[in-house]
């Protein structure tokens, strides 16, 4: 993200997934924020992503998102078993650089994963 007040509410996110886990009190509303602020940089990605992110939240009070997946010798792909916790801590990680290019691809493949789970 662009902005320092972003990054900043960014990093109290983090910190607050850290301590509590994705079932922290008012982390819905705290992600909600934070897409106001990808409207303000207008990155359509990430204001997305957030958006797909809190109403996952909300509907599954986890975040099991098979997002990341690793390809063995062959070049078959297989998902990435990874805790609900450690899987959004991952994503705002990757927000914090947002516009970096490889970033950007596994936000677009959070996105992805979210629109399946959720439609």
């Amino acid at each position: 993200m662009k902005l320092a007040a972003a990054n900043q509410k960014l990093e109290t996110i983090i910190k607050k997934v850290e301590k509590e886990g994705v079932t922290a009190s008012g982390l819905v509303d705290e992600l909600k924020s934070l897409r106001e602020y990808a409207l303000q940089e207008q990155d359509p990605l990430v204001t997305k992503v957030l958006r797909l992110a809190y109403e996952y939240l909300t509907d599954n009070s986890s975040f099991d998102v098979q997002a990341q997946f690793d390809e063995d010798e062959e070049g078959n792909e297989y998902p990435i078993e990874i805790e609900d916790k450690e899987n959004l801590l991952y994503l705002l990680s990757l927000l914090q650089n947002a516009n970096h290019k490889i970033n950007r691809e596994e936000i677009k493949d959070y996105r992805t994963a979210l629109k399946l789970e959720l439609y």
